[in-house]
């Protein structure tokens, strides 16, 4: 094997990253533990609110040690392999952004009925459309008023000098577009900076581009309701007049806080006096009040000096704690005690009453490089409390350039905002030194420039030492008074920490049972070579959760899936290899020849199939959405890591097991091997169009029962709410459905058994189109107050209070009806561009398109054969649920049909490489045989990790199993009945038409060329 020096380096390289990134998550786990055994009172009930705030109060606390470097809890979970929300429990939320207020404020609340019938039109079109709401508002508008500009709505005192009456629609719908991205650039700051501060560990916001819309997941969170308050709340903008420590009144309270809190510590802690320090402890008495008034009244540019002498002259936290380089700049670590003592009502009655505090919203790394320090700011609150100004008054803001060409951010404001904005900056520019203005946005800080003159016609500009994107975000944060942008939940789950641990049980004792099982097999079928394939499978799974580490990937229940169907293709390769070598083996020869052989000749078969699989993987990643892109990565990295371990890894161990020439050390063989190859061959090519006949009748035959009885669409694809109620006995599906069909206004209903008897998932449609708040509580409502006169049970908020008295709702979803339809939308597409690709691929690669067309048709067959099973089994009675999980599951079988298709491709090729074309129906038959025993143990192993998702996976995974388990099967079976008999008929049908043409041709020379021979019979016939 050439390169085996850099496989080697690569492995041990992968290896130790990959045990770096892990350790985090193993000390994730114990300082986790530690949280829960300090939450678990003696009775062994666990307060997740306390478990919460220990969390909390060590986020910026050193926990980790690694050869010296030490890392807070924030960058351990930063860094762990988190979970996600199914399997630990949390909050998961989508919000889109409201075009339709945007629209309305950029045409200062036009009351045009036109336009307001143009907004609702374009509602009402945006349900059953992709484009944007932009767009499809223009064509409402410019439907009914074909004549009339755009600019005409929007030519206002505030879009001045940006929409002109004279602008083409053109132009404005460029501006419309500007804003609403602007609005939803804006909301994502807003509300990445509310996550941040909301007090719950690793929360994850991101925008989902093209789509207008921002996805949360917090965590742990527990309290739905205090988290849709923050996520939906108005913007508060306002400008507050900064107050310097070292204004007299202001110190002089500081002095007094500072003797407070340290007579207090002196109180508790007692100094012990011996010998050797008696002369140099000095009394708390020393240190007086008028000599900190001293210090604290200096002058400005020495004010860090004086702040400096006073931490070290004294061990009061509120100074010890503060950073040398600036006053009141503080560790993040220490913020939350900074806070503690600021909020003691002993400490705020020494503060001014007219004086408040506000903290940055993040720290300056130009202030402390490498250092993540916290600026306290100190406010002027009046004696009204009201801040100086709102954002309500200003226009406009934008990103500009100063006289230095550096970004800035320019603010124009309104009449009544510019006179007042006049007083404000010329008072704050009176001052000596000059006054600061501080931009708070949600009570933090944005930015506090100093006031340099006085600005009287409300246009500003604020410049300094910005980037350009921080000048971007202060623009955006500035608009956010004078353009809100509201924001609806249009998706949103809801899972309870005992429903998240035991889907966690569930995936991991599915894959523990699929290794196994894997590993049991192997070496069974190939004795010490199934021992070196196991080692491959091993470092395969390592890899793939060290990898995910690295990526701050959460693993999801459909990622623990991905994992444990990687476990049965990861093998897929070895199989390939091993039985290529032992018909190496059979050619009569040596064994160390034959592994090279082996090796060699099923490259090119393994890196096919493992390309096509991960075509259907990154269109699932690239057009799916939620658990779709979870499972995506897992089955990209799994494709990968898989082809390294079972093509290198395994081959480096082998070679080094008949390094000296002891081919004894090392056997592919077992009698189970012996075994299986005792058999017939079978002329598959034969029964080819009675297997037509059979596979089309049964997908006919589900497909009306569909039609019939429809499938079981979960709220991904139908949009509704959906809840896991969960009880301490049994409950009847159909009586709990009886009882719930009044409650929900006889709207459409489902109630199914949850992975047992005393849970239940209640699925409904009732006020499926309202997606607001209030419609979300009144259907909870509806489901509580049925249950409570079905059962006669009170409700309660905790899994841990459920006793026969008392249910709860574990874990609740909502899927908006315009998300249900983009979830579709992109499912369609997903699958569309698999089949496009994997055509291309295979045309590419076998150079022939009845190949591709012979994938094609096995795909598609696989496709609607699983549909078509789904439709058969709910006529029997088992109803799964079609969701996002399903749509994973097809296209997992279109890559995975097309493994076993190329497989046979490569042989056939192979053989018609030989020159063996004498016969082809014989050639296609003898490459289908050669390559049956290896099809059927690669889907075997697979079928053994599906089959275990099957039974552990949980109720979230029934479908996906099911859907995997008749795919794996009807995938093999058309690999062997369908794809390749088909190739043989397109190109037999090819080959006549390619005749008859001919034929034709010898006719027409003969008419016209009477020396020319041609069958009299075949030109009367043609």
């Amino acid at each position: 094997m050439r390169n085996k020096g850099v496989v080697v380096f690569l492995t041990v390289v992968i290896t130790f990253l990959c045990l770096y990134y892990l350790s985090f998550t193993f000390v994730s786990s114990r300082v986790e533990q530690d949280a829960i055994d300090y939450a678990t009172d003696q009775s062994g009930s666990l307060n997740l609110s306390k478990k919460q705030n220990y969390l909390d109060s060590i986020w910026n606390q050193p926990v980790y040690n690694l050869f010296g470097a030490e890392y807070t809890f924030k960058e351990v979970k930063e860094n762990e392999l988190s979970l996600g929300l199914d399997l630990q429990g949390g909050m998961h939320v989508v919000l889109e952004i409201s075009p339709v207020d945007i629209i309305k404020g950029l045409s200062g609340n036009s009351q045009d009925p036109t336009f307001l019938a143009a907004l609702q039109q374009a509602r009402e079109m945006q349900k059953n459309s992709t484009n944007d709401y932009v767009s499809l508002f223009y064509k409402a508008f410019k439907d009914a008023n074909p004549d009339k500009s755009l600019a005409s709505l929007f030519t206002s005192a505030a879009n001045k000098d940006r929409v002109k009456l004279t602008d083409s629609d053109d132009v404005v719908l460029a501006f419309l577009n500007t804003e609403v991205n602007s609005a939803i650039d804006r909301s994502f700051t807003i509300l990445k900076t509310r996550i941040d501060q909301f007090g719950t560990s690793q929360p994850n916001i991101q925008r989902l581009q093209d789509k207008g819309r921002i996805q949360i997941e917090i965590p742990g969170a527990d309290n739905p309701q205090r988290v849709r308050k923050l996520l939906q709340g108005v913007a508060r903008l306002e400008f507050w007049e900064i107050v310097e420590p070292f204004d007299p009144q202001l110190s002089q309270s500081f002095a007094a806080i500072n003797e407070f809190l340290v007579k207090e510590q002196n109180a508790k802690k007692p100094l012990a006096i011996t010998d050797t320090n008696k002369d140099a402890i000095a009394s708390p008495a020393d240190t007086t009040q008028s000599a900190l008034e001293k210090q604290l009244g200096q002058v400005r540019d020495s004010s860090i000096t004086s702040l400096d002498s006073l931490r070290q002259a004294t061990s009061s936290p509120l100074f010890s704690l503060m950073n040398q380089s600036a006053p009141f700049l503080y560790p993040v670590k220490d913020t939350a005690e900074i806070n503690r003592i600021l909020r003691r009502p002993e400490v705020r009655n020494l503060l001014p009453r007219t004086v408040g505090y506000f903290w940055d919203v993040k720290s300056d790394p130009k202030v402390t490089p490498g250092v993540e320090d916290i600026q306290l700011n100190f406010v002027n609150l009046g004696r009204a409390g009201k801040p100086l100004l709102t954002g309500e008054v200003i226009n406009d803001a934008r990103l500009d350039y100063d006289q230095f060409a550096r970004p800035a951010v320019s603010m124009t404001m309104n009449a009544a905002g510019a006179r007042s904005w006049a007083k404000i900056t010329a008072a704050a520019a009176s001052k000596q030194p000059q006054g600061r203005i501080a931009i708070v946005l949600d009570n933090y800080v944005y930015t506090a420039p100093n006031v340099q003159g006085e600005i009287p016609n409300g246009n500003s500009q604020i410049s300094g030492s910005f980037e350009l994107e921080e000048a971007k975000d202060l623009a955006n944060v500035l608009k956010a008074g004078s353009l809100p942008a509201p924001t609806r939940i249009v998706e949103e789950a809801i899972v309870g920490p005992s429903l998240g641990k035991v889907a966690q049980n569930q995936g991991f004792i599915s894959m523990a049972c699929g290794l196994g099982l894997v590993v049991l097999f192997m070496v069974a079928y190939y004795s010490k070579g199934g021992w070196v394939a196991n080692i491959a499978l091993l470092f395969n799974i390592f890899f793939i959760l060290g990898i995910l580490a690295q990526l701050n990937a959460a693993l999801t229940l459909p990622g623990i899936a991905g994992i444990v169907l990687t476990m049965g293709m990861a093998v897929d390769a070895n199989v390939l290899i091993y039985e290529r070598i032992k018909e190496e083996m059979l050619h009569g020869r040596k064994l160390r020849d034959a592994i090279s052989q082996g090796y060699s000749h099923a490259f090119t078969t393994i890196f096919d199939s493992n390309l096509t699989t991960l075509i259907t993987a990154v269109a699932l990643f690239v057009l799916g959405q939620g658990p779709l892109k979870g499972f995506a990565i897992v089955l990209m990295i799994g494709i990968v890591t898989s082809f390294f371990s079972s093509v290198y890894i395994s081959r480096v161990v082998v070679e080094w097991m008949v390094r000296k020439g002891d081919e004894s050390k090392l056997s592919f063989d077992s009698p189970l091997a012996r075994m299986v190859k005792k058999r017939r061959e079978f002329d598959f090519i034969a029964l080819r169009k009675k297997v037509y006949l059979v596979s089309t009748s049964i997908t006919v035959i589900g497909f009306v029962l569909i039609a019939i009885q429809g499938l079981n669409l979960g709220v991904d694809f139908k949009g509704g709410r959906s809840y896991v109620v969960s009880f301490n006995q049994s409950v009847s599906p159909t009586e709990m459905k009886v009882a719930l069909t009044q409650s929900f206004e006889n709207s459409g209903l489902e109630v199914k058994t949850y992975d047992s008897d005393k849970v239940l998932k209640v699925t409904t449609s009732y006020l499926v189109d309202d997606e607001s708040e209030a419609a979300d509580d009144k259907v909870k409502a509806a489901l509580i107050q049925g249950i409570q006169k079905f059962k006669g049970l009170e409700f309660v908020e905790h899994d841990t209070q459920v006793d026969d008295k008392h249910f709860t709702i574990s874990s609740s979803s909502k899927v908006g009806a315009t998300i249900a339809d983009d979830i579709k939308g992109s499912a369609f597409e997903a699958g569309l561009a698999s089949l496009v690709l994997i055509f291309i691929y295979i045309l590419i690669r076998f150079k022939r398109w009845t190949y591709s067309a012979g994938a094609i048709v096995a795909t598609v067959h696989d496709t609607l054969f699983v549909v078509a099973s789904f439709g058969i089994a709910r006529a029997f009675g088992i109803s799964f649920e079609i969701d996002q999980v399903f749509v994973a599951a097809l296209l997992t079988i279109i890559g995975y049909s097309i493994n076993d298709t190329v497989i046979i491709f490569d042989r056939i090729r192979e053989y018609l490489g030989f020159g063996a074309t004498h016969d082809r129906a014989k050639v296609f038959n003898d490459a289908i045989n050669n390559t049956l025993s290896r099809t059927l143990i690669t889907s075997g192993t697979t079928l053994i990790v599906v089959v275990i998702l099957l039974v552990f996976g949980g109720e979230v995974l029934r479908g996906f199993s099911f859907a995997l388990f008749i795919g794996i099967m009807v995938g093999t079976f058309s690999s062997i009945f369908i794809a390749a008999p088909v190739v043989l008929d397109l190109e037999s049908t090819s080959s006549k038409a390619k005749k008859t043409h001919q034929a034709k041709s010898r006719c027409i020379i003969q008419h016209t060329l009477p020396n020319q021979k041609a069958d009299p019979w075949i030109c009367l016939f043609l």
